[in-house]
């Protein structure tokens, strides 16, 4: 070997390495700018003299940011290279962390609207860079990632609290704190942007049209669509209210805020080893019989109640099925797709329609809380869901691409 090639062979590590990296430190930005924000909420309440109704809709702004923006990413990224387009997502997410955190009311809901837009470009292109880079280690890259996504959501309500009434740091330097994160993100993904134009003229290249090909016409796209609403739904809404819930059945308020910080947890390791797993697999409905059956006996301990103990272990299993569930469902986005160009499609297909169904979820078990007053009603809810979300990943999880006939 020659030493121009060892050059070239240690160079192409290198950029390896900081590829690796820039989709580590993108995955670390994907949930914290919103997660940090329920620690905080009654202080931003209180400081900016605002309802409840209106603190609210701090959390659902970036859902529908994630919405409307996942529908356009795809064509972005096919146009100006994914890389270039999450680059600029990051550069969106710094800016909204910036200007919510200036303490104006019209700069709050401007700014998380922002971080709403740069989450879902990220969101979206990530599985398509995964499925061109990495074609052979779709499950292992995702679980990588979805794994420090699922960190670092974690660390987002928890560290934020810590910074704000700890450090006594107040809501906004809080959340600005956070925009080093994206900085960092920004700085480990600039190299991309040099590899942006070869690798968009490669998924170009990849992307040979199905004739008759309609991603609003397959039945697999749907499937995968139904499975990533009814997951996010699921998510979303044991974020919003189960403290309430629990707290509805007896425990202590601070006990029930503890369970959701406990149920996040669970799913970590889940969020790196389903996504594995699905890879090797000729096809994923053994790994959905799973994720119903997790989910099943976490809300039935629910429903049954108890001790604190047997709620612990409900709420550890109901985790176990979230980080099973939506590592799944991302790595559905690069295993469904035949190359790159599809699984931009799928994604944004996938995450805009998912998003806007979860975005109801938190709204619609509010209210049914408010009627019957009741805690068990949501869990039954969410049984119904859990048995709908197992029927579509069943379909889901075929050994087809979208679309194969």
């Amino acid at each position: 070997m020659n030493n121009h090639s060892l050059v070239f062979e240690k160079g192409m590590t290198a950029n390896k390495v900081i590829l690796i990296l820039g989709i580590l430190f993108v995955s670390f930005n994907l949930r914290p700018a919103i997660t940090a924000v329920g620690p905080v909420v009654s202080a931003i309440r209180a400081d900016l003299h605002i309802t409840n109704g209106q603190a609210g809709f701090i959390t659902t702004l970036p859902l529908l940011s994630f919405a409307v923006f996942s529908f356009i990413a795809p064509k972005l990224g096919y146009r100006f290279g994914s890389e270039a387009m999450i680059f600029a997502g990051m550069l969106a997410l710094l800016a909204g962390i910036l200007i919510r955190s200036t303490g104006v009311l019209s700069a709050l809901f401007i700014g998380t609207a922002l971080v709403g837009v740069g989450i879902a470009l990220a969101n979206v292109l990530l599985p398509s860079i995964i499925k061109n880079r990495y074609p052979a280690k779709i499950g292992l890259m995702t679980g990588v990632y979805t794994a420090s996504m699922s960190i670092f959501a974690a660390l987002g309500s928890g560290f934020t609290i810590t910074l704000a009434d700890g450090f006594q740091l107040g809501w906004q330097h809080s959340l600005m704190f956070w925009g080093i994160l994206a900085l960092a993100a920004l700085i480990l993904w600039y190299p991309q942007l040099h590899q942006s134009s070869g690798n968009q003229a490669d998924v170009k290249r990849k992307a040979q049209a199905v004739p008759g090909s309609n991603i609003w016409r397959s039945a697999i796209a749907w499937q995968v669509t139904l499975f990533m609403g009814f997951q996010s739904f699921l998510f979303y809404c044991m974020i919003a209210w189960l403290p309430e819930i629990l707290s509805g059945a007896g425990l202590p308020l601070a006990t029930a805020g503890w369970l959701v910080s406990i149920m996040q947890l669970a799913g970590i390791p889940m969020a790196f080893f389903i996504p594995v797993l699905a890879g090797r697999l000729e096809n994923q409905k053994g790994l959905i019989w799973l994720i119903g059956a997790l989910y099943m006996a976490g809300l039935s301990g629910l429903l049954t109640g108890g001790s604190v103990a047997l709620i612990t272990i409900s709420v550890m299993l109901i985790g176990l099925g979230q980080g099973s569930s939506i590592s799944l469902a991302l790595t559905l986005l690069g295993l469904r797709a035949a190359n790159p160009k599809e699984s931009a499609e799928l994604s944004g297909m996938a995450q805009s329609l998912g998003y806007a169904f979860a975005a109801t979820g938190p709204v619609l078990i509010g209210f049914f809380l408010d009627m019957t007053g009741s805690p068990f009603v949501p869990l039954f809810i969410f049984v119904g869901i859990v048995i709908v979300m197992v029927v579509a990943g069943l379909g889901a999880g075929r050994n087809k691409t979208i679309f194969q006939v």
